[in-house]
Parts: C-alpha cells; sequence; structure tokens
C-alpha cells in the first residue's frame, strides 16, 4: 500500500514545483510567480483528472460482474491519489493567498508582511473554498479508508465508474483559467464552457442514477426499487457524495447563463442571482 501512496506524494508536488519553474524561467514565457502558481495548479489537477478518468474508464471496463469482478488498478490508482488530495488542498491555498497579493491585499511583495495577515488570508480560503476543503477530506479520511477497508475486494466497477467522474476537471481548470485571464468572451471559453457543463451533468450528476440502475440491471429489479433493495448506508452514502455536486453543477449552470445571454439584455429571473 505504501509504495503507491509514496508515488503519489511525489508526482504531484513535484510536478506541480517543475510546471511552476518551468513557466518562471523559460525566456520565452517568464512568467511571475503568481500566475507560474495559479496555472501550475490547474495543470496538475487536470494531469489527476486524465490519469484518474483514465483508469476508472480500464477497471469499470475491465469488470463484467459488477460486483465480483476486480481489478488491480482500483486499488492502486485509489492510494496513488490520496496524496493529491492532501497536496491540493494546499496548492489552492497558494492560489489564495497570490490572488489576494495581486489584489493589493497584502503587503508588498519582499516586504513585511502585517501581523495576522497570513491568518486573515487562511480564515479568507477557508471561507471561500470551504466546501472544496471538506471535500478533499472526506475522500482523504473517509472514503479512502471505505474503499480498502469495507469494501474488501468487491464493487471495483462502481469504483471505476466513481473516478470517471475526473472527466469534466479539466473543462473546469481552463475555464479557471480563461476567467482568471480575463478571457470570458472568446470563444475558445464558450466552448469550454458547453463541454465543462455536459460532462459535468454525465460524469458527476447523472453518474449515480447509471450507477443505480447497473445495479438494478445486475439484480433484475427496476430502476425505482433499487434505493429499496439496497442498505440504507449506501444510499446515504450516495445521497452525500451527490449533494455538492449538485451545488456545484448549479454554479456551472449560472455561469452559462451569464456566458450565453446576448449582451445588453437583461437576464432572466433565474439568472439573476450575483456571485
Amino acid at each position: 500500500m505504501l509504495t503507491p501512496m509514496v508515488a503519489g506524494g511525489v508526482v504531484f508536488p513535484g510536478l506541480f514545483l517543475l510546471s511552476k519553474n518551468t513557466l518562471q524561467r523559460l525566456p520565452q514565457l517568464r512568467w511571475g510567480e503568481a500566475d507560474a502558481v495559479i496555472v501550475s495548479a490547474r495543470l496538475v489537477s487536470s494531469v489527476q483528472a486524465v490519469m484518474a478518468s483514465t483508469a476508472g474508464y480500464i477497471v469499470s471496463t475491465s469488470c463484467k460482474h459488477i460486483i465480483d469482478d476486480q481489478h488491480w488498478l482500483s486499488s492502486a490508482y485509489t492510494q496513488f491519489a490520496v496524496p493529491y488530495f492532501i497536496y491540493d488542498i494546499y496548492a489552492m491555498f497558494l492560489c489564495h493567498w497570490h490572488k489576494h497579493q495581486v489584489k493589493g491585499h497584502g503587503g508588498d511583495e519582499g516586504g513585511p508582511r502585517a501581523p495576522g495577515s497570513t491568518w486573515a488570508v487562511a480564515r479568507g480560503y477557508l471561507h471561500k473554498e470551504f466546501l472544496m476543503v471538506l471535500h478533499h477530506a472526506v475522500m482523504v479520511l473517509v472514503c479512502f479508508p471505505l474503499s480498502v477497508v469495507w469494501r474488501q475486494g468487491k464493487g471495483d466497477f462502481f469504483l471505476g465508474c466513481l473516478l470517471m467522474a475526473e472527466v469534466s476537471t479539466p473543462f473546469v481548470c481552463l475555464g479557471k483559467i480563461l476567467i482568471q485571464y480575463k478571457q470570458q468572451h472568446t470563444l475558445l471559453h464558450k466552448v469550454n464552457g458547453a463541454l465543462m457543463l455536459l460532462s459535468f451533468l454525465c460524469c458527476r450528476v447523472l453518474l449515480f442514477p447509471y450507477l443505480y440502475w447497473a445495479y438494478g440491471r445486475h439484480a433484475g429489479l427496476p430502476l425505482l426499487a433499487v434505493p429499496l433493495a439496497i442498505p440504507a448506508h449506501v444510499n446515504l452514502g450516495a445521497a452525500l457524495l451527490l449533494a455538492p455536486q449538485l451545488y456545484w453543477f448549479f454554479l456551472i449552470c449560472r455561469g452559462a447563463c451569464r456566458l450565453f445571454r446576448p449582451r445588453g439584455s437583461r437576464p432572466p429571473s433565474p439568472c439573476q442571482t450575483q456571485d
């Protein structure tokens, strides 16, 4: 178990540092530290998402029996990804910190910072990214132990499908980068927004009804009968995993309303919510 975790602990922070230093030192780029940190964090998240989705596809398509069939990637990649969630909490804080400095709320670069400023930034970070930090903590402290101990080698098909939820992450990361650099009105941003909406809907929201349907087909049950045929704690776990996906999907839909609304026109009432 330790080997994949150690590998993940080296790969993700190492890729972040490599990307950041490359963006800062290449003569053609010479990016500032803030830009390099933000883009590198998004790059690592996208790489992890591609790896997770690929592993999930291999596992889910290899398991013909959705309960008993096993694939070595299911446990190996789960262990490999644990350090990513720990690293990403810190990477998100670094991004928040540099955005805070760029907006002029922190001390001058290289100069002394006001007492307590780091704690103020940390509180702002936790307030803004509370749901994401909670999500990452649950992945490490709850989902990982359950996948290793409680499953007892069963249900690799379902784990593979859950890993494929990461398909939407590269589009989310690219969208955040384009917004960061004021490219909201470009064709690339609109195409990426449409792909992000579609992939998030299919791979994160509709994933859970699909899993219930897959189990129902295996057990010979209609879809609506599945929740009553499985243990209550399984339904509870699915509901807790689905809830943040629905919230994030609402935010994506709200952003899509603003993105594709004609300029100068009044927004319809469902899209009037402000950040």
